[in-house]
């Protein structure tokens, strides 16, 4: 049951993560949580920011750490952050109203996220057969997010199995890993596939376009994806955005969007649905009503030949839905006369909710 009820905490989550580390520096990390937090609030989403931990001196190689020329390491080098202003970051995401999230890269980092109770923890897509990181993860029980970029098909089915053995909630997010993706390299169908193949599992999309900020997420979240990942950054300081990054204007469009298209798709696939009143209402006005042909007594037993269909339907007249052939008549009928519901002893007559309906609908 508890696994089941963490596995909701991904539906309809946006996991908002701090850009390039937000350049290792607290100030400007307080700040894009503070300014998304606003755009999260007025969007009424729920949103999980998410931070990047690394034990930076186990990380890199010592021979390897004042290797400027190899840029991986350089930016890592370059945001390192201390445990205390990680803590301080993540009582701040707490305050402004998201759930707490990291992507760990390596061992220390997991028991970091665990020392600052971090509520879901992410597998970047370059540690998805890292089976060491892996277990690590596994050991704290927390739900995962695993992004599937370049992965194959086994690292894919072995991680689920994994996850799966041991009840552990799991999310699968369709990723490119193109930083940034055109919007003819996003592969949208993987949605599909994902679905079909994990039906169990909650699947997302973790997304690095940059040309258009609505029609991915419709198209996402249309074909069922339910968890949905960018990269946040904000026009601070002189500091250039990465293209492949989302600005507060840019995520007030992204929100808009998942709420316009969630409003689209109505309820869930997986039963009819109900309609609402006002297309009952419309509908109604089409259907035809019954009219006598000719002059009926009390008593005469109703039949086909008897009637016909035309529009409108009128309030309290029987339709050609309710229309049964030999029911006595316990009121007299004129030619063209609209057959009403308690003309008959009918079923229908005695039902009070049927009778109900049909004596508001019509004109």
């Amino acid at each position: 049951m508890t696994a089941v009820m963490n596995r909701n905490i991904f539906d309809e989550l946006f996991v908002l993560e701090l850009a390039n580390n937000h350049l290792g520096k607290l100030d400007r990390g307080l700040k894009i949580i503070s300014d998304f937090a606003k755009v999260a609030r007025y969007n009424n989403v729920r949103a999980a920011i998410k931070l990047q931990f690394r034990d930076v001196d186990n990380f890199i190689h010592r021979d390897f750490r004042d290797r400027t020329d190899i840029r991986y390491i350089k930016k890592t080098m370059d945001t390192r952050m201390s445990r205390e202003d990680f803590a301080v970051m993540m009582e701040h995401i707490r305050k402004s109203g998201f759930l707490r999230m990291a992507t760990p890269f390596d061992e220390r980092s997991v028991d970091l996220c665990v020392e600052l109770d971090c509520e879901i923890i992410k597998l970047a897509s370059s540690d998805i057969n890292d089976w060491i990181l892996i277990e690590k993860i596994a050991k704290t029980k927390k739900p995962v997010i695993a992004s599937t970029g370049g992965s194959s098909l086994k690292d894919m089915d072995d991680l689920v199995t994994f996850f799966s053995n041991r009840n552990i909630p799991l999310a699968l997010n369709h990723c490119v890993s193109l930083y940034p993706t055109e919007d003819n390299e996003l592969e949208m169908n993987q949605i599909d596939f994902l679905r079909n193949r994990y039906p169990g599992l909650t699947i997302g999309f973790s997304t690095h376009e940059y040309h258009d900020w609505t029609s991915s997420i419709m198209i996402a979240y249309a074909k069922g994806a339910r968890t949905f990942e960018r990269h946040i950054d904000i026009d601070y300081e002189g500091v250039k955005v990465s293209p492949y990054c989302t600005v507060p204007e840019q995520c007030d469009e992204w929100f808009q969007a998942f709420n316009k298209v969630k409003a689209m798709c109505g309820a869930p696939g997986e039963q009819k649905r109900i309609p609402g009143n006002r297309e009952v209402a419309y509908l109604d006005a089409l259907v035809r009503g019954v009219y006598a042909k000719e002059d009926l007594p009390v008593g005469h037993r109703i039949t086909d030949d008897d009637v016909y269909l035309a529009v409108p339907l009128q309030k309290g007249q029987i339709s050609c839905r309710e229309l049964i052939g030999g029911e006595p008549l316990v009121k007299p009928l004129q030619a063209h006369q609209p057959v009403m519901l308690d003309c008959f002893d009918s079923p229908y007559a005695s039902n009070s909710a049927v009778r109900e309906k049909i004596a508001n609908r019509g004109l």
